[in-house]
């Protein structure tokens, strides 16, 4: 058995890293060099960890912090605001099916992620699984891609903030709340990765309670439970309907509004790769990962699943309010079909709480991304395929070169100060769809190559610590929908009168990079596609089993963090 064989464990290298829960104040690095775990931020900054080969990140994440950043990553605006125009789009009918539809794509996803993470949890996995397991240049191509759709997140969703603050005033600057946001994604992201975990935490909470109470309000208010006394039930799906036409009339306007709702579904839905990048520092990842990958897909589906039900349900899709907010790029929640149905039911105070909780969760969203992108890049540096510098932590196990570039990518957040917002969210929008799209297909080829190399080398999948079901034709699946809709995503910049230059390269960017990048590193480093026979699945395994042999739980503070941990554990 591959996870706990003697012959694994007599090819570990001398001087694996060897991380505990966090709490004990040391870590060890490479054969007994002891550093203090604990400081201020001003000492972690100037203790730099040295160069040397290895991941000095610490395992102090927890479970209930695992699925909630999980939860937190995915869960944005999108899901409140921008979900509305998928309703504009294709009408109710045709958002429900279509996230429906893609949640079947994530599932695939998720599994074929799940298997491969919780065998060999370590930092940065899926980016550095593409390397050890299909081929080095592919490595280095889904690294700077995912990179890349992560660093673009974060200023898409400081616009979004500044968009929702707006909501209330103009009266701040627009510079102002760009610059106070950084600094606080900054500070946060700056500190122990506990820190992290736990401002997360809490934010991504507030996230579910939005969401779970703007679904219960739904359902109050459509059965009558509202100032009009209006029981309107599914009146929208039949006036004036379930499916709205889009560019063409008749069965080709229906069938492009379901393809734009189903583009919509593929940006707004994620999930697993925010669970898989915190897996090198979670404690006791073996044990923890299957339960965070299996909740976070659930609760994502009923979320997202049910969330484009209950919008089907508030706004028919010719409703003006919602229209005219989109167009002229309407400050905060006010394009929410959510806040457009409370106005239209004479309900007060509810959008006010609506637009806060949205600010929350737009900063939570960005909060995630600049963990992930630091974390992807900490990952290239560790597999040589970034500059050695951003392998360099602070003694609280914080990759800080790779923050660092991370917010100074954040300050495109700075070009809304002299374009509208509206535009601005369009552009990171377009150029992250292909991005994520082209990072799930390679999750999946890397999945079928790990495959063909369990089954080349006579492991059997029922050795592992998880094991997926569907496979891997459930791989074949998530590749085959995600390579399509990767080119499909930009369409209607070729239709009559829609073409856009901008539109066009934003949408495409990554398609024509991608490609670029593997060829380049290919011919650099005359790489070659690993043959299933010759995949390396032993490297690194022997410092988790060493890890998992010795991990001693840390037991909760108090009742309060027993019950979170007993909820979301």
């Amino acid at each position: 058995m591959v996870s706990t064989g003697d012959d694994v464990e007599a090819q570990a290298p001398n001087s694996s890293l060897k991380r505990g829960a966090g709490e004990s104040g040391v870590r060890f690095v490479g054969d007994g060099e002891k550093q203090p775990a604990a400081g201020n931020l001003a000492s972690d900054v100037l203790s730099l960890s040295s160069d040397a080969p290895g991941d000095k990140t610490h395992r102090s994440l927890k479970s209930r912090h695992i699925q909630l950043i999980g939860i937190g990553g995915t869960i944005g605006t999108a899901l409140y605001v921008q979900i509305g125009r998928g309703i504009l789009n294709g009408g109710p009918g045709s958002l429900f099916l279509a996230f429906t539809i893609w949640c079947s794509f994530i599932l695939a996803i998720t599994t074929s992620m799940a298997e491969m993470v919780t065998y060999l949890p370590i930092s940065s996995p899926f980016v550095r699984f593409a390397g050890r397991y299909v081929d080095e240049a592919f490595g280095f191509a889904t690294g700077w891609n995912f990179f890349v759709f992560e660093a673009a997140m974060v200023p898409f969703e400081i616009t979004a903030c500044n968009v929702i603050i707006h909501y209330w005033s103009d009266a701040v600057l627009v510079g102002a709340i760009i610059t106070i946001i950084i600094i606080m994604f900054a500070l946060i992201n700056l500190l122990a990765v506990q820190w992290y975990g736990e401002s997360e935490f809490w934010a991504a909470l507030g996230k579910f309670v939005l969401i779970v109470g703007l679904l219960i309000f739904t359902f109050i208010v459509m059965l009558g439970g509202n100032p009009l006394h209006d029981r309107f039930g599914f009146r929208y799906w039949s006036n004036p309907g379930a499916f709205a036409e889009l560019y063409h009339k008749g069965n080709l306007g229906r069938w492009l509004g379901f393809l734009q709702c189903l583009i919509q579904a593929s940006f707004t839905i994620a999930g697993p790769e925010y669970v898989s990048m915190a897996v090198g520092e979670a404690e006791n990842p073996r044990v923890v990962m299957p339960r965070a990958f299996n909740a976070v897909f659930y609760r994502l589906t009923a979320f997202f699943v049910l969330g484009s039900l209950a919008v089907g349900v508030l706004v028919p899709y010719d409703d003006t309010e919602m229209a005219l907010a989109f167009s002229s790029g309407a400050p905060g929640a006010a394009a929410s079909p959510y806040v457009v149905a409370m106005h239209r039911l004479q309900i007060r105070i509810l959008p006010d709480i609506v637009n806060a909780i949205v600010l929350t969760a737009a900063f939570s969203a960005g909060n995630s991304y600049v963990y992930c992108a630091s974390r992807s890049l900490y990952g290239l540096a560790l597999e040589g395929k970034a500059h050695s510098i951003f392998t360099r932590c602070t003694a609280k196990g914080v990759p800080i070169y790779c923050v660092l570039l991370v917010l100074a990518i954040a300050l495109l957040s700075f070009l809304q100060v002299s374009n509208d917002s509206a535009v601005v969210l369009q552009w990171f929008v377009n150029l992250v769809t292909a991005s994520q799209l082209i990072n799930f297909s390679s999750i999946c080829i890397t999945y079928l190559c790990w495959h063909a190399a369990l089954k080349a080398q006579g492991i059997s999948r029922s050795s592992l610590p998880y094991r997926a079901r569907f496979q891997p034709y459930a791989a074949w699946y998530g590749l085959a929908g995600c390579s399509v809709m990767t080119f499909v995503s930009g369409y209607t910049v070729f239709l009559p009168g829609n073409w856009d230059v901008a539109t066009f390269m934003f949408s495409y960017t990554m398609i024509f990079i991608c490609p670029l990048l593997f060829l380049g590193w290919k011919v650099l480093k005359k790489t070659r596609i690993h043959r299933p026979s010759e995949v390396d699945l032993i490297k690194n395994v022997a410092e988790i089993e060493e890890y998992q042999r010795t991990f001693v739980a840390t037991p909760p503070r108090n009742a309060f963090d027993r019950l979170l941990d007993w909820i979301f554990g």
